[in-house]
This record gives structure tokens, sequence and C-alpha cells, in this order.
């Protein structure tokens, strides 16, 4: 088991209002680690994935070991809403003894498959823009070569590398002829990726639809929802299905919730604000909801854009 991390105690008293802890978004300094048993835990997804959590890795794993207090034997981690298996990955590392069911909507482990590929085109990218300045627009000479490098490319194309190679912070193309469209920054990765030989081992792999795969656990108490679904109103176009989240989804999704749980936000979604007015007016779900306990982390898009990231949890 990993050792809990400094973090928020357990307040077991119930009120409708939430016990929050505010911190600053901090990138994890070491990226890779070896547990107390000599097992490789990645606190960083291996390959670019929008919305990863990675700046919540230590207060997750906070989390996670208060609500299961042993090796996790006998309890069931559902990650509805995979992406880059992080979350799934801490979880197992951080629970042996417990079934980790990872749904894999976004075919994340395709992209897994293909990190020889993706470090093979990084570098014939990084020849192309070895002259062209960092952090700048290209030139119409190089973005030519880029986008003719790309396009005669003979293996698989990771588009969510390449958008954060050649594209500022928020955007991505999931397509040759959306990147055709779009300005070419210089901002290539220096180095390969790492392989990520058993990033996925021991975890129950699926892809199926998060309501189906909740209800299936709902009355199970040792079974753990977390929940880290793409945010209400705000853009999906690098999800494996660009319209599967919208507000119907999300209302689904929040008759589904209980105990234990933990739930990713930002303000971007305005879900605190949701289950305040839940609590607040004894709505239906208020008695599962009521007395959630929430960590902030302020984040930074870029020198302007700010937001609040939340991770909310009740057990």
């Amino acid at each position: 088991m990993l050792p809990t991390p400094p973090g928020p105690r357990r307040d077991d008293t119930t009120t409708s209002k939430a016990h929050s802890l505010r911190t600053e978004a901090r990138k994890p300094t070491t990226l890779i680690i070896k547990n107390k048993r000599g097992v490789i835990v990645h606190k960083k997804a291996p390959l670019p994935f929008i919305g990863q959590k990675r700046n919540f890795i230590n207060h997750f794993i906070s989390v996670v070991n208060q609500v299961i207090t042993t090796d996790g034997d006998g309890w069931t981690i559902i990650d509805a809403f995979g992406g880059s298996g992080l979350l799934s990955h801490v979880s197992k590392r951080c629970k042996p003894g417990a079934t980790v069911i990872y749904n894999d909507f976004d075919d994340y482990h395709v992209r897994l498959r293909h990190i020889n590929d993706t470090n093979r085109l990084r570098q014939k990218l990084a020849v192309a823009l070895a002259n062209s300045p960092r952090q700048k627009q290209l030139s119409v000479t190089v973005r030519a070569s880029v986008l003719d490098c790309i396009a005669g490319f003979d293996g698989y194309l990771d588009w969510a590398a390449i958008g954060s190679w050649l594209l500022f912070s928020g955007k991505y193309a999931t397509s040759l002829p959306e990147l055709r469209a779009k300005t070419l920054y210089n901002t290539i990765r220096r180095t390969d990726y790492a392989l990520a030989d058993g990033y996925l081992n021991g975890l129950t792999r699926v892809k199926r639809d998060f309501a189906l795969l909740l209800s299936e656990h709902q009355h199970n108490p040792k079974a753990l929802f977390i929940l880290d679904p793409p945010y209400v109103c705000t853009t999906q176009g690098m999800y494996a299905n660009k319209d599967y989240f919208g507000m119907v989804e999300f209302l689904r999704l929040m008759r589904l919730v209980r105990p234990p749980f933990i739930f990713f936000s930002s303000t971007r979604s305005e879900l605190v604000d949701y289950l305040d007015f839940v609590v607040e007016n004894n709505l239906e779900g208020s008695d599962r909801l009521a007395g959630y306990q929430r960590i902030s982390i302020d984040a930074k898009v870029n020198k302007t854009a700010k937001y609040e990231d939340n991770l909310i949890y009740k057990f």
C-alpha cells in the first residue's frame, strides 16, 4: 500500500455545507516512483491526455487510503470515466487487493501500444523544427515541412501527442485537415516518451456506458466510485465520442452517485454550486450528497486564464 501523503483528515460530521481544503496546483516532482513493494507507480499519464489529474495524485492517494484502510481485499474500485487510466493505475498500486475497473472509453490502451511510433514521429518533427524558435509560430516553409512529415508518416498518428507538440495549451486537432486549419507553433517535446510496460497491469479494462457500469455496483457498500467525467458545457473534442456527456448525461450520473465516491470537477462545470443547491433545497439525492468534503486547487491555463479544480468526496 502506498503511504498516505499529507492531506485532509476525515471529518465524520455530516453537514449540508462542504468541508474545504484549498491549495495551489503543483506538478509532481517525481513522475515515476517505486512503492514499498518495488512496484512502479506513475504519477503522470505516460502520454498526453486532456484533464488527467496528476496535480491531485497525492490528495487522491490520501483520500483512497481513508476510504479503504486495508490493501483493498474485497473492494471494487470503478473508474467510470477512465481517460488516461492514471487514477485506475494509482488505485491498483495503492490497493493491490482490490478489483479496479478501468473504463477505457477513449481507447487509451491503443495509444500506449504505439508509443514507439509516436516517438519515431517526434524525432522526425524535431529535425524539421530544429531551426525554428521554441514557443513561436512556424514560418510558412517550416509549417509545410511539418505537415508533409505528418502526412507521409508510415505509422500510428497520436493526435493528442501531436497537438501537444504543435499547438498551445487548450488547443487540439484530431485529424490532418483539422491540424492544417490551425496556427502551428514549435512546442515540441524535447525527449521521447518512456515505454509504459505494465502501466495497465492488474486492471480490469472495459469500454462501457458509465451508467450501466455504475448501476451494476450501485448497492455494493464496498464499491468505490471514481468519477472524472468531461465537464458539462465545455469542449470535449478530444474525447472518443465528442457528444457523449451533456446535461442529460450529467443528470443520469448524479442519480447514481452515492458514498463512497471521489468526484473531480472544476469551476468550469459548476458542480459545487449544483451540489449545494441540491442539499440546501432538500432535492432528490440530497441525503447522498450532504456532508461532502472538497479539496480545491487553483490552476492556470496560461498567464491570464485561471480556474479552480476540485476533488469532492464522501464516505
